[in-house]
């Protein structure tokens, strides 16, 4: 490495420029990108003494280049014994992830080490900064300070800060290592330790993570220390020992990977004794997947837990407590050209006792489905295939075979503005059965024709008053014939009644599953109108109102239903629109007969601004639930934020779950407090908590992750700390 003297001599007859417009590259640009090998070195006056033991001073402005580093002074003098170069004055040195400000600093030629003393500093992409008597930077790019103060806070501000005795930031692995460490907030140490390692970039390390603290009526006060594990660049793992002061110390581990082809997730919980539990207890969760340069896929979901009531005591929510089954399934899928095939065992595990073992789902020991589409053959038509075999097994009832094969032909006519769709299928189902009841037939099968019409028209027009707005309207007319079959003596393996929506307005088997198909001679008639905004495609208002005439009889069932006698269903309506840019407004709603409305829905939103939201939802269900739901999250200040939710049964007359909290955020740090209620069992068993959390930006939060909360409650929410 060598100081190139011609170029130094290039600026003697110039005027002196000030360090900071040499610091700030005003003149280097004359030299373009600079020889990582060689120093480029500028000056306003340059004096040299030639000899034994040469010397150089310069004044006037200095600046010096290696590469992307650049430093500028007042001041140099040059020691050639030493191999070194101390600048004073002014001192300013600059490279793609650092600032430093000083009052003098030496350059080794030889080591390529960089030292300041009284040093102020701007490192990583946060502009985190700070002070130090000593501040060194290596060649390799590495920074050591001693006896420093580090924060991500503006100048103006130190409401948190880490003191040391010594830190070194690693700019190329994003890590600092501290010793002797102080994190004051406010002016209060709240940590120290001998030694903590943390990031300054976004690249994952191993060490502790932050503390997070809580507490439960169930499981008393919370404490879990987690332990990140960098294992490899695509493999990962969280260890986090959980200490529940009513029920003991769980411990937690989930290991995550990344392999060319494959990727999964692996979950372990376990609390041995709890003791208000008086057993062991564990949960697991296994998710994983594999895409094959075949073509297929594999995917793996397995999930476990020790007894019926975890979820309830360990869950921490109303969703995770009504949890019934748990699904354990391995499958693979293909999808080519003309096929798709999807193969898959599964089984579940039932974690509600209220479930009685007749009514468990079925294990598929396997399941093979295949479908077939083969488009635009002779004539126009399009020819498809479906067909599923399965092998049903329980402990309790029927068991055995089902093998379904739906072949379909249609004459696909789509235009602009208009389409017609003629089709017709044959539906065979075959069983092969064992544990049946005495003269119950173990080989029953059924074949049933199914012709179907569907049409629909698109008419457009431009608003009258909004001339960058379209209009449109969209009838649709679906007709179905299915002749009756009888199937009462048919099992009933994995076939319900699904709730009527416009999805399945237009499908041609009212039932979900193939155990039973529906006898129909039945007019589905459906209506949609839009508006979309032209300039960018958004819809900004759509509205549908369908029902289904039956024109016959419907004499299937499942077991335990009665036959529909009323000529038609119930009216679907579903209706979406942006009122204004900032106000959304959905509502469903199916009603008709005598029974009145049999389920609504409807949610209204209020955004003014990205951290103003305003939340109303409605949700009824004839003889099964009437709730109500109000959440927030809404500015008092420029620092302060009101958040909660606020959810209640009409049916039952009292709170599901509420929460209140406030959110304070400072120019470097923010505070949560969040207070929460709600039931956590299924018998009705309400708990509470209390969450804070200290979040200190661009570093780490400390105690309870109570965004996590907000986010899951609050629609919309996005956590600006």
């Amino acid at each position: 490495m060598v100081i190139s003297p011609a170029r130094a001599q290039d600026r003697l007859a110039c005027e002196s420029p000030s360090a900071r417009e040499l610091a700030e590259g005003s003149l280097l640009e004359l030299y373009g990108v600079g020889d990582p090998d060689v120093i480029e070195l500028l000056a306003g006056e340059f004096e040299a003494v030639m000899g034994e033991r040469p010397a150089a001073s310069m004044s006037g402005g200095v600046v010096l280049r290696r590469g992307n580093r650049l430093a500028g002074a007042e001041t140099a003098t040059f020691d050639s014994v030493q191999r070194a170069l101390k600048l004073t004055g002014g001192v300013r040195y600059e490279d793609p992830d650092s600032l430093i400000l000083s009052d003098s600093a030496e350059f080794g030629y030889d080591s390529g080490l960089i030292r300041f003393e009284g040093a102020e500093f701007e490192v990583g992409p946060d502009n985190a900064r700070g002070e130090a008597s000593v501040l060194e930077i290596s060649q390799d790019g590495r920074l050591r300070l001693v006896d420093v103060g580090y924060t991500t806070c503006p100048p103006e501000s130190n409401d948190w800060i880490i003191e040391a005795s010594e830190i070194e930031l690693d700019t190329r692995t994003g890590v600092g290592k501290a010793r002797g460490v102080r994190l004051r907030f406010q002016g209060v140490p709240i940590l120290y330790t001998p030694y903590l390692s943390f990031p300054i970039t976004d690249a994952r390390k191993s060490g502790v993570l932050t503390p997070e603290i809580g507490s439960t009526g169930r499981s008393g006060n919370e404490l879990s220390i987690p332990y990140y594990w960098n294992i490899a660049e695509n493999y990962d793992a969280t260890l986090t020992p959980r200490l529940l002061t009513e029920r003991g110390l769980q411990f937690g581990t989930e290991f995550r990977y990344l392999l060319e082809n494959s990727d999964g997730i692996l979950e372990v919980e376990y609390l041995p004794d709890d003791t208000k539990f008086d057993e062991n207890r564990h949960q697991i969760r296994f998710e994983h997947q594999t895409l094959f340069a075949s073509g297929w896929r594999n995917q793996i979901d397995f999930r476990d837990v020790s007894d019926n009531q975890y979820f309830e005591d360990l869950g921490g929510s109303l969703s995770a407590a009504s949890i019934t089954h748990l699904n354990r399934s391995l499958a693979f899928d293909f999808f080519g050209e003309n096929w798709s095939l999807f193969g898959r065992v599964q089984e579940f595990q039932t974690i509600d006792s209220a479930i009685l073992p007749e009514d468990e789902p079925y294990r598929r020991l396997p399941q093979i489905y295949a479908r077939g589409y083969w488009p635009d053959n002779i004539l126009g038509l399009t020819y498809s295939l479906d067909t599923e075999l399965v092998y049903f097994d329980r402990d309790v009832g029927v068991t055995g075979w089902r093998l379904n094969a739906a072949p379909q032909v249609a004459l696909p006519i789509e235009k602009p503005g208009w389409f017609v769709i003629p089709a017709a299928a044959v539906d065979h189902t075959r069983y092969d059965l064992q544990n049946t009841s005495v003269g119950q037939d173990k080989q029953p099968s059924r074949t049933v024709p199914i012709v179907s019409l569907d049409t629909g028209l698109k008419f457009e027009r431009l608003m009258k008053f909004e001339e960058q707005r379209v209009q449109t309207l969209e009838p649709r007319l679906l007709y179905v014939h299915v002749p009756h079959r009888e199937q009462s003596g048919l099992p009933v393996f994995d076939t319900i009644t699904p709730d009527l929506n416009l999805v399945q307005l237009y499908r041609k088997n009212r039932f979900l599953g193939v155990d039973r198909i529906a006898d129909m001679d039945q007019l589905s008639i459906g209506i949609t109108s839009r508006i979309i905004d032209v300039n960018t495609g958004r819809e900004l208002m759509s509205a549908t109102i369908g029902q289904a005439l039956y024109l016959s009889e419907q004499n299937v069932t499942l077991p335990g239903e009665s036959p529909i006698v009323s000529d038609s269903s119930d009216y679907i309506a579903e209706i979406r629109f942006l009122v204004y840019e900032n106000l959304n407004f959905d509502v469903g709603h199916q009603w008709g007969g005598e029974g009145g409305t049999a389920q609504s829905e409807a949610r209204l939103q209020y955004r003014p601004q990205s951290n103003k939201i305003l939340n109303f939802a409605y949700r009824f269900r004839r003889q099964s639930l009437e709730q109500g739901d109000v959440s927030w999250s809404w500015p008092l200040s420029q620092s302060w934020n009101f958040v909660g939710r606020y959810n209640f049964s009409f049916r039952d007359d009292e709170v599901l779950e509420q929460f209140y909290g406030l959110e304070y955020e400072s120019c470097c740090w923010g505070l949560r407090l969040v207070s929460r209620r709600y039931i956590s069992a299924r018998d009705g068993t309400r708990d509470s908590s209390v969450a804070l959390q200290l979040v200190l930006k661009g570093m780490t939060s400390v105690g309870t992750k109570a965004d996590r909360l907000l986010e899951r409650g609050i629609l919309g929410y996005s956590p600006t700390l």
